[in-house]
């Protein structure tokens, strides 16, 4: 929210930034992670087949990819806040046509269109929040390291799938639809918090007229270029984002059908039980973080370790077909996905210049969409000639390309691969603040 002229915006303490960040990811997860671990079990019990639903996801990715320029001009020329409360509302649009289009058996044509919609939203969310939060400690005179920010954030968002996921599983056992009406209503409650508790400080929108919006794609498109393929730090970190992306994005949705295929009865609970456990372990990652991202320690020894964990646990997912082996090893993965994905963002913050955060966060999560889009498409293809286990060999065998990837990284000894000391943190931490949220 923008303050009136002349008031300080409310913001200004570094701990409510925090929180707002902390409150608003939540909140987003919450909404999102109802339909997570039923989603494969919606579209197949709208009469898609295993090759069609992963079309359908491909649609949704191919959108994020298609917008994610279009978006930015958003975020970055006209506010990090705009951008949240559209993406808000565009999702309760796409969640809501998901519903209709299995109400009437629609097929693959209208649950791709619903899909597109659901990009689009999703591209107004991508990097805006993030970037919003950076540059606000920044202004605030924040001068702790981020990665234990985005660890905290990671564990917020976490608990959220957790209560999202059980949820959706409960309440998809009454009708597989009610969750999609669920996650509408709270993506219409999250827009109305990042209404009341977002501010646009340490950051100061451009001035851009709407007949100008090509130009100013142009602009961003030549930032990405710029600031994202031309510098070597972060052309690699992209080129991790499609390779790992590819997999799983498919892998996500992929193991629904198959673990309860595994198990031996259709149990849609048991889905949203996995997809929590799936956030526990992503948590039991997230703390890690802090334990091995000690002063002194280089981040590509983290990604490197991570990665190789990550991939291993995907290939063996497949190749072990025992319900109760096969799901401890995919958790797993999960761990170690948690403890990359922070260290990873921060690498990426620490390497791109504050006046293009959002732009180039994008353009690193466009390039993921990309990977996405020929990930979900190839290994849906190969699920339905083949299975979903050989699917998880193949991919998980294609993550293994992540590791000499983060090598190459290693080896430019960058600045923001050291981590640093920290300075003493003052007052309580933004995990305590937590319940404060009504004064912000």
């Amino acid at each position: 929210m923008t303050p009136a002229r002349g008031a300080l915006p409310r913001t200004t303490d570094p701990r409510r930034v925090i929180r707002s960040y902390l409150v608003i990811n939540g909140l987003f997860t919450l909404s999102a992670s109802l339909i997570w671990g039923i989603n494969t079990l919606f579209l197949l019990h709208a009469r898609l087949s295993i090759f069609e639903v992963f079309v359908a996801n491909a649609a949704w990715t191919a959108a994020q990819a298609l917008f994610e320029i279009p978006t930015g001009v958003v975020a970055d020329p006209k506010g990090r806040r705009a951008s949240f409360l559209l993406s808000e509302l565009t999702l309760a649009v796409g969640t809501l046509a998901y519903v209709g289009a299995a109400a009437i058996h629609g097929g693959l044509l209208l649950f791709c269109l619903a899909g597109m919609i659901l990009g689009l939203g999703f591209t107004f969310y991508s990097g805006a929040v993030e970037a919003w939060m950076v540059d606000a400690l920044a202004a605030t005179g924040y001068r702790r390291e981020l990665d234990g920010v985005f660890a905290r954030g990671s564990v917020v968002a976490s608990v959220a799938m957790i209560v999202g996921t059980v949820g959706g599983g409960l309440l998809g056992e009454i009708n597989l639809s009610i969750p999609y009406l669920a996650r509408a209503l709270l993506v219409l409650i999250a827009f109305g918090v990042g209404y009341r508790t977002m501010h646009d400080i340490g950051f100061t929108p451009r001035a851009m007229r709407w007949r100008g919006i090509v130009g100013e794609m142009r602009k961003v498109g030549r930032a990405g270029i710029t600031y994202g393929w031309r510098s070597p730090a972060v052309r690699l970190l992209v080129m991790e984002s499609f390779v790992t992306w590819g997999f799983f994005s498919w892998a996500w949705y992929a193991w629904q059908p198959y673990f309860l295929k595994l198990y031996g009865h259709d149990a849609v609970w048991l889905s949203g039980l996995i997809a929590a456990l799936f956030s526990l372990a992503g948590i039991a990652g997230n703390i890690l973080v802090k334990r091995v991202a000690v002063p002194g320690m280089r981040r590509t020894s983290i990604l490197l370790s991570a990665a190789a964990i990550s991939s291993a646990a995907m290939v063996a997912t497949g190749a072990i077909r025992m319900f109760w082996v096969t799901v401890p090893v995919f958790l797993l993965g999960a761990v170690a996905g948690g403890v990359l994905q922070p260290v990873r963002q921060t690498y990426l913050h620490q390497s791109i210049p504050t006046s293009e955060r959002a732009t180039l966060v994008s353009f690193d999560s466009l390039v993921g969409s990309l990977g996405s889009v020929g990930g979900q498409t190839g290994l849906g293809y190969l699920s339905q000639e083949r299975s979903i286990p050989v699917g998880f060999v193949v991919g998980g065998l294609a993550t293994l390309l992540a590791i000499p990837i983060f090598g190459r990284l290693r080896a430019l000894d960058q600045p923001a691969d050291r981590i640093t000391a920290e300075a003493p943190e003052a007052g309580p931490s933004a995990i305590d603040a937590l319940p404060a949220l009504s004064d912000g």
